[in-house]
């Protein structure tokens, strides 16, 4: 009988009907809307992930929308999920608790101008939005709104805007630190331009790298790696179009280079993430399958030492569709690799130079041709289990490991 009352608080809390959900070791499970069975979901080609969701672009914002950019929050008080897709127009705010009943809540326009490159994190319930589009600055949202709004969808406007750059490729956040790096901007040479967040509403500007150029896409970590020189600073792995380079940005106003590397046959040096463990850095070149006429290309250095930073081996994929954005959870490499979705490679071997993929979805079942078309970004990190795949063409996916 508890068990039935208990199921039964669960249900009315995902507001969910009892056909869009099942119950496995007490654990409430969404029903897919397309299993993957016999290497499809429906009609995307998969291995072992489900498909839970579709919310295409014309949802999120009308004709003519693209897709690019995501990332997702967690309301901490709800415990709700929310995907948050960029286009060309904007950003859409979708409550995807319950993927089945998936909810657009609304839209927050371009600062300025359309632009095919939008990018959005998040910190401390606050969305930092940057864009290449002109004049755009940084658009800063509280997602405590979300939770209010109760006529879906609506038109949002931002909490406040930082002009300290015009436009920008691409942010990331440093969450422990709580400072925010802008990337191809036009200051500091195209350098990481630093912000300051612990004001997260009035946000100050920190200085910045000009060093070693433009930087495409970044990581930031405060450092607990197997190099003990540099134990709980601040570094900053920059993916700059020829060469990777790793810096000490501890001290904001001195950021201090402490090498760099570059590999073979180099198309565009793109984004690149660090195992969990800091040992190793996994990037992604965007070019190399395009202008070399490679498979997909993953390079995987040995960072166990800062300051010789060594080439560990190169992964190919099955195909030659160009990997875009990859990101590691546990001993999983997400990548999301254009026109051949994204796919789900096993680095627990990263020692002994062996990867293996064990699963993909692929958002874009026309080919996996060397195009740019297809699966732009993908989040593996909500606490459900649940992915989301920001997709050009078609908007957002939300897919889950198969259940067996």
């Amino acid at each position: 009988m508890m068990k039935k009352i208990l199921l039964l608080l669960i249900l009315a809390t995902f507001s969910c009907s009892k056909k869009d959900v099942f119950e496995v070791d007490r654990q409430i499970i969404i029903k897919p809307s397309a299993k993957c069975e016999n290497g499809f979901a429906g009609k995307y080609p998969c291995k072992d992930y489900d498909l839970l969701a579709h919310i295409s672009l014309e949802e999120m914002a009308g004709e003519n929308t693209v897709g690019n950019d995501s990332w997702a929050w967690v309301d901490s008080a709800t415990n709700k999920e929310y995907a948050l897709v960029g286009t060309n127009k904007g950003v859409s705010f979708i409550d995807i608790t319950n993927p089945a009943k998936a909810t657009i809540l609304g839209f927050l326009k371009t600062r300025t101008e359309n632009s095919s490159w939008r990018d959005i994190k998040v910190y401390k319930n606050v969305a930092y939005i940057v864009s290449e589009a002109k004049d755009h600055g940084m658009q800063i949202f509280n997602l405590n709104r979300l939770a209010q709004v109760t006529n879906p969808p609506i038109e949002f406007v931002a909490d406040r805007e930082y002009s300290g750059f015009g436009s920008a490729h691409n942010i990331v956040i440093n969450e422990e630190s709580g400072f925010a790096y802008a990337v191809g901007t036009k200051t500091f040479a195209g350098g990481p331009h630093f912000i300051d967040l612990s004001d997260p509403f009035q946000v100050k500007a920190a200085g910045g790298f000009e060093q070693s150029a433009y930087s495409h896409d970044a990581q930031v970590v405060t450092y607990n790696g197997p190099d003990l020189d540099y134990t709980g600073k601040e570094i900053l792995i920059g993916s700059n179009e020829n060469e990777v380079v790793i810096v000490d940005v501890t001290d904001k106003e001195n950021p201090t280079k402490i090498a760099a590397i570059s590999y073979s046959n180099i198309g565009y040096t793109h984004q690149g993430w660090f195992t969990e463990d800091f040992k190793y850095f996994i990037l992604g070149d965007e070019l190399d399958e395009k202008n070399k006429g490679v498979n997909t290309r993953t390079i995987i250095f040995d960072f166990t030492d800062l300051d010789n930073p060594l080439l560990h081996f190169e992964y190919l994929g099955k195909s030659a569709a160009i990997d875009h954005n990859g990101y590691v959870k546990g001993n999983l490499f997400f990548q999301a690799n254009y026109t051949a979705g994204v796919r789900i490679i096993d680095i627990s071997n990263i020692d002994n130079k062996a990867f293996s993929e064990v699963g993909f979805f692929d958002t874009y079942p026309e080919n996996d041709n060397t195009a740019f078309n297809g699966a732009w970004n993908v989040y593996p990190y909500l606490p459900s289990g649940n992915i989301i795949i920001s997709d050009i063409n078609r908007g957002l996916f939300v897919i889950r490991k198969s259940k067996s």
